[in-house]
């Protein structure tokens, strides 16, 4: 069985003071919660802070990107072992918002998923159509192209999950219904056993992002391929994130 795993990515949100509050807030409300791993991502400022307030409590932190190289004249960004030295165990490659935002190309993002690799951390791989490519029944195809991009044989399947985010679900409010992502999911799954094998395809973890809320959470992580979360607006507010990994933990229950 697959143990869930929600994941809150801040973006660009909390300066330190509120930033010291919230994971204060995570660790003590978090700290009775079983049958669920929690990540969370920061923004690069944070990482340090943020992971000496962490210290002691299972929940783990991630980076939100990377740059492919491990040194070099780049300004403003930071390299993979870098992020490892913070004691960050997880880093987000390839959001919807690093591919539509700036750019990133799939040739850059299977460099990042290699730097990340090599230096023994966990790659949260991120998939997922706009809404145009949805209504033009393009969805399996962007996806699939989106994994060959980056994944294959040679990735540890242990070191790797993958989460599907609609563009056009991602802080809209809108969200895909449990039944749409499940079939994504399902449609993932079944192209990480190509990449690999059905036992290794069956033990990696697969996330769904996008506008998911307590409300939501429990309906779309009961699903049998969806693993668990990565929050975007909800994991700023306490309540809201707690309240999801509060959810994926009865999923957990339920299923064993």
């Amino acid at each position: 069985m697959r143990k869930p795993l929600v994941a809150g990515n801040w973006k660009m949100h909390k300066t330190l003071a509120d930033a010291r509050a919230l994971i204060g807030s995570i660790c003590e409300g978090g700290g009775s919660i079983e049958g669920v791993d929690v990540l969370v991502c920061p923004p690069a400022q944070l990482l340090f802070p943020m992971a000496k307030a962490v210290a002691g409590t299972s929940i783990m932190m991630g980076a939100q990107t990377a740059h492919e190289a491990l040194e070099g004249a780049f300004t403003g960004e930071i390299s993979v072992p870098m992020i490892k030295d913070t004691g960050c165990t997880h880093i987000i490659v390839g959001h919807s918002e690093r591919r539509h935002v700036f750019g990133e190309t799939g040739e850059q993002l299977a460099k990042k998923v290699s730097a990340v690799m090599e230096h023994g951390l966990t790659v949260v791989y991120c998939v997922g159509e706009t809404i145009e490519q949805r209504e033009a029944g393009q969805t399996n195809d962007v996806v699939q192209r989106q994994l060959s991009d980056a994944i294959h044989a040679g990735i540890p399947a242990d070191r790797l999950l993958v989460a599907y985010e609609p563009v056009w679900a991602i802080g809209t409010g809108e969200t895909a219904t449990p039944e749409q992502a499940q079939n994504v999911h399902q449609f993932i799954r079944s192209k990480l056993a190509e990449i690999y094998d059905q036992p290794r395809s069956e033990s990696i973890r697969l996330l769904y992002g996008g506008s998911v809320k307590p409300g939501n959470a429990r309906d779309l992580m009961a699903q049998p391929d969806i693993d668990g979360a990565l929050v975007g607006g909800a994991c700023l507010v306490a309540e809201d994130f707690l309240a999801i990994i509060g959810a994926a933990a009865s999923t957990s229950v339920t299923s064993v």
